[in-house]
């Protein structure tokens, strides 16, 4: 488990720091479990988008850190968590994203990520990116809000994660930064997923076949490499029994009917697609990572 440090502002510490955290689609996954949340962890594949989320954090007056989401104070404990590895002073932490929660774009992760890397420039901790990730990677799993994003949102782009054991370790898979489009419908529970043991063997057993795909594509000069992968985690959506939506149904249809590859957003009832459909918006599968704005 990682270690509270504790520690408080210095005098030399800038008033306010900023961070960015991007957010991240995953296509396919497998559950890898562990009693140490530092090595509970997930396989699989996914890639990094250009929208994301802008955290501010600055100290605070009050007496317990708050958490500002769009404007509006949320009880976000997996960020609080996160923070509160580094220091026990009040902050007031800012999040602002276009993104919407629970959807599938990992903005719990980025959330804690980008709020620990600002929160890291503010006191002076300078811990490194690798040690900031892997703080927001068990504030993660221990509040039951994702398994592998924070891996992506470390590293950025489109990646395969194949060999357990370390939940920071991806293989980049080079695939064009190009538009892509989703639509969000509602919510899923990641915590109800990842709590439902009868769930994770059917899921394991879904992801097993569709990264032994994924790892074929990957050594292969295949054409249009990101729309098979995309096709690759729509098989994995339907035999895990994850794809149960109507609403996502509909608009996986709708993209692959004009000429596109789509599947399921992991876990939001939410769709991705390569083309344009009915009702969705644009964002771009980017190299983003997180990183220090100021």
């Amino acid at each position: 488990m990682t270690a509270r440090s504790h520690q408080s502002p210095s005098s030399t510490s800038p008033i306010v720091a900023r961070a960015f955290a991007p957010g991240n689609v995953s296509g396919v996954f497998k559950i890898v479990p562990d009693p140490d949340p530092a090595k509970a962890h997930s396989l699989g594949w996914g890639f990094t988008v250009s929208d994301g989320v802008e955290v501010q954090v600055s100290r605070s007056e009050a007496g317990d850190s708050k958490v500002i989401f769009n404007g509006n104070q949320i009880v976000f404990p997996t960020v609080l968590d996160a923070v509160g590895r580094l220091t026990d002073d009040p902050l007031t932490i800012d999040i602002e994203t276009k993104l919407p929660l629970s959807s599938g774009f990992g903005l719990s992760g980025a959330s804690a990520y980008a709020a620990s890397i600002a929160v890291n420039s503010l006191i002076g901790a300078q811990k490194t990116k690798f040690e900031l990730a892997s703080i927001a990677h068990v504030a993660e799993v221990e509040n039951l809000t994702g398994l592998g994003d924070v891996c992506a949102q470390h590293m950025g782009g489109c990646l395969v994660k194949v060999v357990p054991g370390n939940p920071l370790d991806a293989v980049p898979i080079q695939v064009e930064p190009q538009p892509v489009y989703w639509r969000y419908f509602g919510p899923i529970s990641t915590r109800e997923v990842l709590e439902d043991e009868s769930s994770h063997s059917r899921i394991n057993d879904a992801s097993e076949a569709a990264l032994e795909t994924i790892t074929k594509l990957m050594h292969s000069s295949s054409p249009k490499l990101f729309e098979r992968l995309m096709d690759v985690a729509l098989g994995f959506a339907t035999s895990s029994g994850l794809l149960a939506d109507n609403q996502v149904k509909a608009g996986i249809a709708q993209a692959r009917a004009a000429g596109g590859a789509a599947t399921m957003i992991m876990l939001g009832n939410a769709v991705i697609s390569t083309v344009p459909f009915e009702g969705c918006s644009e964002t771009h599968l980017a190299n983003s990572a997180g990183t220090l704005i100021s």
